[in-house]
């Protein structure tokens, strides 16, 4: 069933980089994930002209789940046209908000690898860091 769900994530993650407006990196990237209640948000990269501006597929995704009510999420992929495209260092702080045992899932529909979000991002700034510092 896991690999069934990996496999789904890859090519749903797959198709929404076909979605992806690139007009300046031409680097495209695709993401999908499913919520702790099994729904699937996908999502793809915005750039803009001001590239401050510009917004993640990871970061699109997770911003559609969280604003259709969902608030933890157990998968992510993560797909371009490279062998592995690994989130950048916000996209890593919004998965860390969002989840606690997340997978990550990095490759293409041939071929990938499961990660945590330790494996990626140890030693994380979370709400657990803020819970601790109002309790003082």
């Amino acid at each position: 069933m896991t690999e069934d769900i990996n496999k789904k994530l890859m090519q749903e993650a797959e198709k929404a980089k076909g979605n992806a407006y690139v007009p300046y990196s031409n680097f495209a990237v695709g993401a999908a994930l499913i919520t702790e209640s099994g729904d699937i948000y996908t999502g793809c990269n915005v750039e803009s002209a001001s590239y401050g501006a510009t917004n993640c597929a990871e970061r699109t995704a997770i911003f559609k789940a969280v604003s259709d009510g969902h608030r933890k999420i157990k998968k992510i992929a993560i797909v371009s046209d490279l062998d592995e495209t690994y989130p950048c260092g916000i996209c890593r702080q919004v998965i860390a908000e969002f989840s606690d045992d997340v997978e990550i899932i990095i490759g293409n529909a041939g071929s990938y690898k499961v990660l945590t979000l330790d494996d990626l991002f140890p030693h994380s700034f979370t709400k657990k860091d803020l819970e601790s510092i109002e309790g003082k």
